[in-house]
């Protein structure tokens, strides 16, 4: 059996950093008659408070408030309920989204936006945070129609946005992208170094899903459009959000039918392969970064090395 074909039997993705929740969105619960009403009177709400992407963090974790810490806003969100097992189970988590940080608001807090802190987060912060930022950013962008352009109100918890002049319905987006680990027939994995990033920082490609097409053909005609490599097999692995600001990665593995390297220059600047032993040595000496632990990203590139990119990659090669 090949390298490559041992590489793409592996198991898939699992606990991807972004991808964990502990909370019930409570699809149904939203709809309730008056309910911001409801939950500024209970005592069991937690509010979450973004503001500029960030929310304050303290001992490690999110600063949830009580509903007297913080007045009712105008347009709060509805996150969810935290389900049983985590901290404050069965509280039901409200967002307020404020233009500014107070800092007064939690003294000797942190306010730390998801990136710096995903890795660190247990599972009901992580998905507190990443729902947080996504439907913060829909609320902060989509508040016109795009029929007619006339102010839209939030409905259903936060969950809709109404036009009062066409009664058209606006739901948050979310935008389908691959990404891919590229292996050839020598079991290397191919990088590339994007135009806007430093050269000697270093990730697998991707790209977004176009209209109309299968995800296995965007990983294609992505690969091929940024490297000029043709591949095939291609496999599923795993997803995560990406809320930064509206995507889900959707990971895949495939195999290179060939190894000429062609970076489009427009996306691409740089390309490469690596084995095991070239990408650890460069890790860790700094000639070259690679994608940080909350991506999908590092997870496929851990995933073909076989562990930790500091181990050893005689002993993490794959058996």
């Amino acid at each position: 059996m090949s390298d490559p074909l041992r590489t793409l039997l592996q198991p898939p993705l699992v606990s991807l950093p972004l991808s964990r929740s502990h909370a019930d969105r409570g699809a149904d619960f939203r709809l309730t008659p008056d309910l911001f009403a409801r939950l500024w009177e209970s005592s069991d709400t937690q509010v979450l408070v973004l503001a500029q992407g960030r929310t304050p963090l303290a001992g490690g974790a999110l600063r949830l408030f009580g509903t007297d810490e913080v007045p009712r806003p105008e347009n709060p969100v509805y996150l969810g309920r935290i389900l049983p097992g985590a901290r404050a189970a069965g509280a039901h988590v409200v967002l307020v989204m404020r233009d500014d940080i107070d800092e007064a608001l939690a003294p000797g807090a942190d306010w730390l936006g998801l990136r710096e802190v995903a890795a660190s987060l247990d599972a009901r912060d992580v998905g507190l945070f990443v729902e947080a930022a996504a439907l913060g950013h829909w609320h902060a962008t989509h508040t016109h129609c795009p029929r007619c352009g006339s102010p839209t109100v939030p409905e259903d918890g936060g969950w809709v946005r109404r036009c009062p002049v066409d009664d058209s319905l606006h739901y948050p987006r979310t935008d389908p992208a691959i990404i891919v680990s590229v292996i050839d027939a020598e079991d290397r994995i191919l990088l590339g170094s994007a135009v806007s990033w430093p050269a000697n920082r270093f990730s697998t490609l991707a790209g977004f899903v176009e209209p109309g097409e299968s995800l296995e053909s965007a990983v294609i005609r992505e690969v091929a459009e940024e490297s000029g490599v043709d591949v095939h097999s291609p496999q599923y692995l795993g997803s995560q959000p990406w809320p930064f600001p509206a995507s889900l990665m959707l990971g895949y593995t495939a195999v290179a039918a060939g190894t000429d390297l062609t970076p489009d220059g427009v996306e691409i600047e740089t390309l490469r392969w690596f084995t095991r032993r070239e990408l650890h040595e460069e890790v860790r000496d700094g000639r070259i970064t690679v994608a940080g632990e909350i991506s999908i990203a590092r997870a496929l590139i851990e995933r073909w090395y076989g562990g930790p990119l500091e181990g050893d990659p005689d002993g993490a090669r794959l058996p």
